[in-house]
């Protein structure tokens, strides 16, 4: 009989998913590329004590998150928990109260573990989160002088993935930043289920192919409809006001993106991560600068407005961007290639605190259980420059440039410019330089709303 992987529905599709599965499901942000029809449909029928291996958790009733909520999942094995700032997720809320296990991953070892699992590769050396928390416990062997840590293959029972089209052979072509998780969860998986927007009439041609068959177990056809005014809700973004130090105003976000885009080499490959740092993307037109993305996108550009958005295109922010030229797209494993490959020759960064020995915390703070490593961990240990953008105090008013970082690290000595809505710091001999001041502002004052030593250029 000839390979026909075409399943009547997602219901049909995860109806042997037993409790106590190993299930890695796919997504990026809180609302893009997620396996909605599938995920809703393991969500009715209800299998208990699941293992959920995912980059983020999403948000509403078409996510990951939504098995959650119903109780259906005893451990997490994820780079994403929470957001910074959006409040205590049901995944954190359940952490604390002892229901779920967690074990944190960052985004390129995540990908990179699931690749190696489903090649039949026990395990890999890294660069990506020495000296951190995510590194405690494992072994660690120096390679031309630097540090790597042990990284286990991993291996799933099921993955649920998101495409657009498919044959019966189960051949998967994907648009835009389609790509991102889906071939190394389905290759990790002994059952790899795609939910696709089509299922074409003959085959798909080879050239166009994103995904060979022979990983994919199970194809359905998308059956839940997301609201589209859900996803256009992350399109874009209000610019915010600036913040007010010593009764004078800062620069706004904006103006701290516009600082920072100056500062950026050319040429360059720049990645540009969560937060203010997607701001830089409206302020490098005319630039030889080429923007690339985790989620497998290599030249974009500014962020797109509510009417023009395409769904297909977003950044690491799961913002929507337009597309530049000589752009590309690829998966998550090769977009990390890029990265600890030392082929990115910058990268932009929040952060929670930035210390003087140059050390960045950025992915746990306090009231988090889990966290939001996302890819800050493997972007800081591409070796090249790395830029933090971010408020020069939190919220309590409290330094962000501080003596030592108080949160867990995310890279050891290895920021070289920060721009703080007060002021641009680079280091410099091991040492940070005061080298630029916001309009209104004096170098005394800085320094009185900074904990951390520095010099004056």
């Amino acid at each position: 009989m000839a390979i026909d992987k075409i399943w009547g529905s997602p219901e049909e599709a995860v109806a042997d998913v037993p409790d106590g599965a190993s299930v890695a499901i796919a997504g990026f942000g809180l609302t893009h590329s997620f396996p909605t029809s599938l995920t809703v449909a393991l969500r009715e029928q209800g299998a208990r004590g699941l293992t959920i291996v995912a980059n983020s958790l999403g948000e509403g009733p078409y996510r990951s998150n939504t098995l959650i909520e119903n109780h259906q999942v005893a451990k997490l094995l994820v780079c994403f928990t929470t957001r910074a700032g959006s409040g205590v997720s049901e995944a954190e809320k359940q952490l604390a109260a002892g229901e779920i296990e967690v074990e944190m991953v960052p985004q390129g070892t995540l990908v990179e573990r699931l690749r190696a699992g489903g090649a039949g590769i026990g395990a890999f050396f890294t660069r990506t989160g020495v000296g951190t928390a995510i590194a405690e416990g494992k072994e660690v062997r120096t390679f031309d002088g630097v540090d790597h840590v042990l990284e286990l293959g991993l291996k799933v029972d099921y993955a649920l993935i998101r495409a657009w089209r498919a044959d019966r052979w189960g051949n998967l072509q994907f648009r835009g930043v389609g790509r991102n998780f889906m071939p190394s969860f389905a290759k990790a998986a002994r059952v790899a289920i795609a939910e696709v927007d089509e299922i074409v009439d003959g085959e798909i041609d080879a050239e166009a192919v994103g995904l060979p068959g022979i990983f994919v177990s199970r194809v359905v056809k998308a059956t839940v409809a997301v609201p589209a005014e859900f996803l256009a809700s992350r399109a874009g973004g209000e610019p915010a006001g600036p913040r007010e130090y010593l009764g004078k105003p800062a620069w706004t976000r904006e103006q701290v993106a516009e600082v920072a885009a100056s500062l950026l080499p050319e040429p360059s490959y720049v990645n540009l991560g969560v937060g203010m740092p997607t701001l830089i993307s409206n302020h490098i037109g005319g630039r030889d600068i080429t923007l690339q993305s985790e989620n497998g996108f290599l030249g974009y550009g500014r962020l797109a407005a509510r009417d023009t958005y395409d769904p297909n295109l977003y950044n690491a922010g799961g913002q929507y961007v337009h597309q530049g030229p000589g752009s590309s797209f690829f998966e998550s494993v090769t977009s990390f290639e890029m990265i600890r490959g030392g082929k990115v020759d910058a990268v932009a960064l929040g952060a929670f605190q930035v210390d003087e020995h140059g050390d960045v915390a950025n992915w746990n703070a306090p009231g988090m259980l889990g966290g939001v490593i996302g890819g800050a961990m493997d972007l800081v240990a591409g070796g090249r420059l790395v830029v933090v953008l971010m408020a020069h105090c939190d919220g309590a008013g409290r330094p962000k440039l501080v003596h030592r970082c108080s949160y867990p690290v995310t890279g050891v000595g290895c920021v070289g410019l920060v721009v703080t809505d007060l002021g641009v710091f680079r280091r410099n001999d091991g040492r940070f330089v005061l080298e630029r001041v916001a309009p209104g502002f004096t170098p005394d004052e800085v320094a009185g709303l900074t904990e951390m030593e520095f010099d004056l250029a």
